[in-house]
C-alpha cells in the first residue's frame, strides 16, 4: 500500500551513462547544499585546464615532493576523499559555508568509482589522510572535481602526482572546471567552452591512434620507484 509520501531523491543516483555523456559534452552537476536532492547541470562559459606540460611547481613544493615524507595512493579511500571535500568550509566571514557536493552527488560518484570512471588521489601522513582530490576519467581526459588539505601543500602534492600519472598514462586533458587563484598559481589557463570542447573531442579520438593506460596503473608504476617524489619533481620541473 502506498503511503502517499514523495520518493526520497537525496540518494537517487544519477545514471552513470548520463554522467559520462554530460562530461563528454562539457557539462557537470552541482547542488545548492549537502542535503539538496536536486542537481543543477553546469556549462561554464569559461573553462580552466592545467596543461600537462605546464604545471608550475615552486621550489618549496619540489623540495617537499623530493622528501617523500608523505605517502600517495590512488583509489585507496575514494569515499573518505569525497567526504573530506564535501565537508563545509568557512567562507570569507568565517561562517560555515554550504557544500555543493550533496548526498546525491556522493552516491552518484561512488557508483561511478565502482565502475572504474571516477578516481581519487590520497595523501597520507602515516595512517592519517591529510589531503587528496577526486574526479572523473574517460578516454584521455580527467575532470578534477574537488580537493582538500589538512596540512600544508597536501592538495598540491596530490595534483603533482595526478599530472605525473596522467603523463605516464599518455592522457591529454586535465580539466579544472573553474579558474581560481590557487589553480592559476599552479599553471592553470582559461579558455572558452568551445575551445575546451575541441580539446575534449581530440582527447576522445579512437585509442588505436593514441594508446593510453588506465590511470590507476600509471599511479602504480610511479609508486614502484624507490624515490617516486624525486622522480616526479624532476620530471615536472624539466617540463614546466
Amino acid at each position: 500500500m502506498s503511503t502517499g509520501a514523495p520518493p526520497d531523491k537525496s540518494h537517487a543516483v544519477i545514471a552513470p551513462d548520463l554522467l559520462l555523456l554530460a562530461y563528454r559534452s562539457g557539462i557537470f552537476p552541482m547542488a545548492e547544499s549537502r542535503d539538496d536532492p536536486e542537481i543543477m547541470w553546469i556549462e561554464p562559459r569559461e573553462r580552466a585546464i592545467i596543461p600537462l606540460d605546464g604545471l608550475q611547481v615552486s621550489r618549496s613544493l619540489a623540495k617537499e615532493l623530493r622528501r617523500d615524507r608523505l605517502t600517495i595512493t590512488c583509489n585507496r579511500a575514494f569515499g573518505q576523499v569525497m567526504a573530506e571535500c564535501a565537508a563545509p568550509r568557512p567562507d570569507e566571514d568565517g561562517e560555515e559555508g554550504e557544500s555543493w557536493i550533496s548526498d546525491r552527488i556522493v552516491a552518484s560518484y561512488s557508483l561511478l568509482h565502482r565502475l572504474g570512471h571516477a578516481h581519487s588521489v590520497e595523501v597520507w601522513d602515516g595512517e592519517r589522510l591529510v589531503g587528496g582530490l577526486y574526479g572523473v576519467s574517460f578516454d584521455r581526459v580527467f575532470c578534477g572535481e574537488s580537493m582538500f588539505s589538512r596540512v600544508s601543500n597536501a592538495s598540491k602534492i596530490a595534483l603533482c602526482w595526478l599530472v605525473a600519472a596522467m603523463r605516464e598514462a599518455r592522457m591529454e586533458l586535465l580539466d579544472c572546471q573553474f579558474m581560481t587563484a590557487h589553480l592559476a598559481s599552479m599553471g592553470a589557463v582559461a579558455m572558452s567552452q568551445s575551445a575546451y570542447l575541441e580539446k575534449v573531442e581530440q582527447a576522445c579520438r579512437p585509442a588505436e591512434f593514441a594508446p593510453y593506460a588506465p590511470l590507476p596503473d600509471a599511479f602504480a608504476a610511479l609508486a614502484a620507484s624507490s624515490s617516486p617524489g624525486k622522480v616526479i619533481a624532476q620530471s615536472l620541473i624539466h617540463t614546466s
